[in-house]
């Protein structure tokens, strides 16, 4: 089996975070059937194999998901990746520092102060909400319309010996044992279950097995990443009213 790392940290929870799933139920009614953007995306594992990066494996994942269907293809680098994580935590390769990632304190980091990312200094996530993780319609809503999710799982054990790209099938396991914590990119879906980037393989779970082990959810707007030349999403919706709406929720 190859080496994983988790590295999530427990849910922390801020009144002020916007409601997302509300806003785009109202903003975004029709929701496709399925949608999946992860076709051919050539996701890696960047050093989550040895550290508990995950957060900022997913903030890659998300970019390249992102660039390659709204401009041309950007993948950041494992450095890239790392710098990140030790930017925001402090994580150390040569001590041995690996102390996760808390997704609401990378959110804010990505926001306000941005990450980087090649080709430019910084890349600012330009707004995130929450999405309950029970809310599959919420969930089908913002990967359809905005490329992706980042989410938070708690993963049993029985999820770390399948082999890499094996779907993960609650039902299936013999050992629910809680593992840990891991973030992970929705980056497509269909009406049996959702398609995510995990050690940098594509894979697929059951909406049920993801309702059950999801404990965070957050919708993501990002005008440098989603957005081609002409300033408009791949899916055609006008970004700029909904990030007004977002920001008036």
């Amino acid at each position: 089996m190859q080496d994983r790392k988790l590295g999530k940290r427990a849910p922390k929870h801020d009144p002020r975070t916007y409601r997302l799933g509300r806003v785009l139920a109202v903003r975004l009614p029709a929701v496709p059937a399925a949608r999946d953007w992860s076709q051919n995306v050539p996701y890696q594992m960047w050093g989550n194999d040895r550290f508990g990066c995950c957060a900022f494996a997913a903030h890659a994942a998300l970019v390249a998901t992102w660039t390659k269907a709204a401009q041309s293809l950007v993948m950041l680098s494992t450095e890239t990746v790392l710098a990140n994580y030790a930017a925001l935590t402090g994580f150390n390769a040569e001590t041995g520092y690996d102390p996760g990632t808390i997704l609401l304190d990378e959110l804010n980091a990505w926001r306000r102060n941005g990450l980087l990312r090649p080709g430019q200094t910084r890349d600012y996530l330009t707004a995130y909400g929450s999405i309950a993780p029970t809310d599959v319609l919420g969930i089908r809503r913002a990967i359809a319309y905005l490329g992706g999710v980042l989410a938070g799982v708690q993963v049993p054990q029985g999820f770390l010996e399948l082999g890499l790209g094996e779907t993960w099938d609650w039902d299936a396991l013999s050992d629910h044992t809680p593992a840990g914590g891991h973030a992970i990119a929705l980056v497509g879906y269909n009406p049996e279950g959702v398609f995510f980037n995990t050690w940098g393989t594509r894979t697929f779970m059951p909406w049920d097995t993801f309702t059950r082990i999801a404990d965070e959810a957050y919708g993501l707007l990002s005008r440098e990443n989603w957005l081609g030349i002409p300033g408009t999403a791949p899916t055609g919706e006008d970004f700029e009213a909904l990030l007004a709406e977002v920001r008036a929720a």
